[in-house]
């Protein structure tokens, strides 16, 4: 059996550990009012999380129909294949330069959907830096962006790019929600959008 026939197989073993250990954390919702009020603005909810903290993030919000940007890098297609087991729709792409087909699909599942999940410094960084895109596909779409998070003091912590966060069994893991805000149209917009979502997801990862 070639190593590219063991995947699949490799996949759902994977899938399903991850499952368990996540069935175990403790979740707690800070601030949950900013969701509500975000729902409840008659837009479309663009949820803006740094790469890191995606996998708590993910089971939280799973079976919700949201549609997430997912990068087409291989690691990309595990974690999409993960998230549409979840109840996720997906979009391929990047949030950053050449990443236009991606933030194009983003913004008209915004438009269907209502509900759209971004990493505005995946899918390679520089690690917790917003990208542009981001900020255009809220513009394009009239969307309310929502900064949210993890924190877990009980987590392993990876030496990738992004330092990825994976809380360990029965570890308690924080969603927290920032203040939703929208954008306006024009470049010094997209500018001041930019600064602006990096400090609110800053302040929900780290409490700031």
């Amino acid at each position: 059996m070639t190593l590219r026939a063991l995947e699949p197989v490799a996949f759902r073993v994977a899938a399903a550990a991850i499952r368990l250990l996540a069935a175990t954390w403790r979740l707690r919702v800070q601030h949950g009012e900013h969701l509500a009020a975000a729902r409840a603005s008659g837009r479309p909810v663009l949820f803006a999380l740094w790469h890191s903290r995606i996998l708590p993030l993910l089971f939280h919000h799973r079976g919700e129909g949201i549609v997430t940007l997912i990068s087409r890098h291989r690691d990309g297609g595990h974690l999409a294949r993960l998230a549409e087991q979840w109840g996720y729709g997906t979009v391929r792409g990047s949030s950053g330069k050449g990443g236009e087909a991606g933030l194009l699909g983003l913004v008209r599942a915004l438009g269907r959907q209502g509900a759209g999940a971004i990493t505005p410094d995946g899918p390679r960084g520089p690690a917790e830096r917003v990208k542009p895109g981001a900020i255009a596909a809220a513009q394009h779409a009239a969307a309310v962006l929502l900064p949210i998070a993890a924190r877990s003091e009980q987590a392993w912590w990876f030496t990738s790019w992004d330092r990825f966060c994976l809380p360990k069994p029965f570890a308690r893991v924080d969603v927290v929600y920032g203040a939703p805000f929208t954008v306006a149209e024009g470049k010094d917009a997209l500018r001041q959008g930019i600064e602006r979502l990096e400090r609110a997801i800053q302040a929900v990862t780290y409490g700031s």
